[in-house]
């Protein structure tokens, strides 16, 4: 029986989907500080001066702000006929109201290229413009890496069966993780907040990658359409997500998950 918990804590709420029991091991859990291969120590030569490694340590804060694209036309044959619903560009708008309400200037603006993710990223992004938390002439990152795809094989289970996907679909949104994902470049001093449009199985990926889970595990994760997870990157390596899929400044008739 499929069963459905409402968890409520000090810090939010999240909905939890799972078996009626809960197992803890007592396994070491190993963290993995040098994911990124951004470490200070492996950008010097080995046997390098303290000095010189400390140049290259990263000493600013990344934060991502993925954002799923919203609601479009599921009997569109291409592309170009997937484009958003007029819910779906409500969804939008209420998105980029949100992230302009929260007081932060951005610096970064990736999209997909698919159309769904290109109408999705104009109207939040006329919505920053709006509130000028974004520099008027931001140079809009348009990438084929970022589209949807099939990252890899869902344990335990999955949707999609063509074992091609997979082989074309995984080496490509893996490395838009390894382009996006990592801790700031040493000549960066002060924080930035990075936007990412883009796709469900693009970010739930991205969300199991950056904190070091299984990456088989992406289809466990529920995305809605216009939701925002956001994404700290710390200069040592730490990474932390919080509001995955946040959609909590939607009213509850404007959410779908298509």
């Amino acid at each position: 029986m499929h069963r459905k918990i409402l968890l409520i804590g000090c810090t939010g709420i999240a909905l939890a989907y799972g078996s009626t029991q809960a197992r803890c091991k007592n396994a070491p859990v190993t963290w993995n500080r040098n994911w990124d291969f951004r470490d200070a120590n492996s950008l010097v030569k080995v046997g390098s001066a303290e000095e010189e490694v400390e140049k290259k340590r990263s000493t600013a804060r990344r934060k991502l702000f993925l954002i799923r694209h919203g609601q479009y036309e599921l009997e569109g044959e291409t592309d170009k006929e997937k484009f958003l619903t007029p819910l779906g560009r409500k969804q939008a708008e209420t998105t980029g109201q949100h992230l302009a309400k929260l007081g932060l200037k951005y610096s970064d603006f990736i999209v997909s290229t698919m159309t769904r993710a290109n109408e999705t990223a104009e109207i939040i992004l006329a919505e920053l413009h709006k509130a000028d938390v974004i520099s008027a002439d931001v140079q809009v990152d348009k990438t084929d890496i970022l589209r949807e795809g099939h990252p890899c094989n869902a344990v335990p289970y999955s949707r999609f069966k063509p074992d091609n996907w997979e082989y074309t679909d995984g080496c490509r949104i893996e490395s838009a993780f390894r382009r996006y994902f990592h801790r700031a470049h040493y000549t960066q001093t002060e924080p930035s907040h990075e936007i990412v449009v883009c796709h469900a199985n693009v970010i739930r990926y991205f969300i199991c990658r950056a904190i070091q889970n299984p990456p088989e595990g992406w289809l466990r994760i529920s995305l809605a359409n216009g939701s925002i997870t956001e994404v700290v990157i710390e200069p040592n390596g730490d990474v932390f997500v919080s509001g995955i899929g946040d959609k909590g400044y939607m009213p509850t008739e404007m959410i779908t998950f298509t």
